[in-house]
């Protein structure tokens, strides 16, 4: 069963779509058989390494004296690294109607390599985004402080020190916590803030947070997940707005709004949506405590659909069919209302309907009811309960949300398959 899933998947994935957004950011790396230092002569001379500086000088970054690469946390504290934790206002371009214009992010890039280029340390740390090696994203940030470093480097997943300049589409993180206020006047921008801000250009694979902006954790991963999408595609991986539920054996796919996930936490591997699904396996998006080993979760035997509906309608919890699966996935009913796509929030390189096809063609899916009675089960008693045989399949206890779901979808999407039903 799992198979075929992965075959229909891989089919989606590689389609010339992909492919394109493959070439797309798929980028020199001229400095690739340059970082062949040992671990041991970078600690005999810390700071110096000409591969570092050859790879740095191609992102347009000219170390003026000194650049640490994946530095300890002991190690970062010891060069000045603190945490902030300030509330911060973020801009920048994520998808969508861009705030940002192409030239002005040249302008701001401009502006940020150059200040960069005039500080005497720069720090880098390579990390990843997704744990299979296959179907990741690769990241290499450079800043000029230790604080940042310090800060990113408990977001990424760790990757072999090579990895990055052996990679053919790496994300490059610019963090410029010393750079002028004035620079969002120089590019156009106006005045964002004493707090610093984030931007990202998804063709460059490049992202820039500039004054204290590192220190926004959710924005960070927002234009993280945003610029890894294409990458994450373009290597037969699927990144989506989902939580994992862990139980021995069992691995649950938990699509869920936040006032929900609470009640679950203690199963939970991340409290953050995202995952990354891939024929290795699954993994959360971003670097989790409760991942015990360096290696995906296997495929998930089941995925939850979280519904809320309080007026007694829709069963506390049931199990749908493929083709319903599919059908409450794009309606997203939450609240007596319809959001499209709802569960399928950052997914934008593959069509709803497809991913709806590719998610839930195959993997056993139950619909729960947050609001139907099942307010204080635990993810272990959910996991233990969708695993077993004992669940009823999906019937509505009355009322008219059937003529509501079809009449929403069949306005939302106008080529609904025919299997899709309610």
């Amino acid at each position: 069963m799992r198979n075929c899933f992965l075959k229909r998947f891989l089919q989606i994935s590689s389609s010339s779509r992909f492919l394109n957004s493959s070439r797309r950011n798929k980028v020199s790396a001229p400095f690739i058989d340059k970082e062949g230092e040992t671990a041991e002569s970078l600690r005999e001379n810390p700071g110096f390494s000409y591969g570092l500086n050859w790879g740095l000088a191609g992102k347009g970054v000219i170390v003026k004296d000194k650049a640490f690469q994946n530095l300890k946390s002991s190690e970062l504290l010891a060069k000045g690294a603190t945490i902030a934790g300030l509330p911060l206002h973020v801009r920048g371009t994520l998808g969508g109607n861009s705030t940002i214009s192409k030239a002005q992010y040249s302008k701001l890039l401009k502006q940020v390599t150059t200040h960069m280029s005039s500080i005497s340390n720069i720090f880098v740390h390579d990390g990843a985004i997704g744990l299979s090696p296959e179907s990741d994203a690769k990241v290499r940030v450079i800043s000029d402080s230790p604080s940042a470093i310090f800060s990113l480097s408990r977001v990424l997943w760790e990757t072999p020190t090579r990895a990055v300049s052996h990679d053919s589409c790496p994300l490059t993180v610019y963090t410029a916590t010393s750079i002028s206020t004035a620079v969002e006047d120089i590019i156009g921008l106006g005045a964002q803030g004493n707090n610093g801000f984030i931007a990202a250009d998804i063709e460059r694979s490049s992202l820039i947070l500039c004054g204290k902006a590192f220190a926004d954790i959710n924005g960070t991963k927002l234009a993280l997940t945003a610029l890894s999408e294409p990458v994450i595609f373009a290597r037969g991986g699927l990144p989506l707005s989902a939580r994992l539920l862990v139980s021995c054996d069992s691995v649950v796919l938990l699509f869920a709004p936040e006032n929900a996930i609470q009640s679950y936490s203690d199963l939970l591997v991340s409290a953050d949506a995202g995952v990354v699904l891939s024929p290795q396996g699954v993994a959360p998006l971003f670097q989790t405590k409760k991942l015990g080993g360096i290696n995906p979760y296997r495929i998930p035997s089941a995925v939850i659909l979280a519904t809320s509906d309080s007026s007694g309608t829709i069963p506390s919890i049931s199990k749908l069919s493929p083709g319903q699966a599919a059908y409450h996935f794009l309606a997203g009913y939450q609240n007596g209302e319809f959001v499209p796509a709802y569960y399928a929030k950052g997914s934008s390189y593959i069509g709803v309907l497809d991913l709806a096809k590719t998610l839930l063609s195959k993997v056993p899916t139950f619909l729960v009811n947050v609001d139907g009675g099942v307010e204080n089960i635990t993810g272990k008693d959910l996991v233990k309960l969708v695993t077993s045989e004992k669940v009823a399949p999906f019937r509505l206890k009355g009322g008219d949300l059937q003529r509501k779901y079809n009449a929403f979808l069949s306005y939302k999407f106008q080529d609904i398959p025919e299997e899709f039903s309610f």
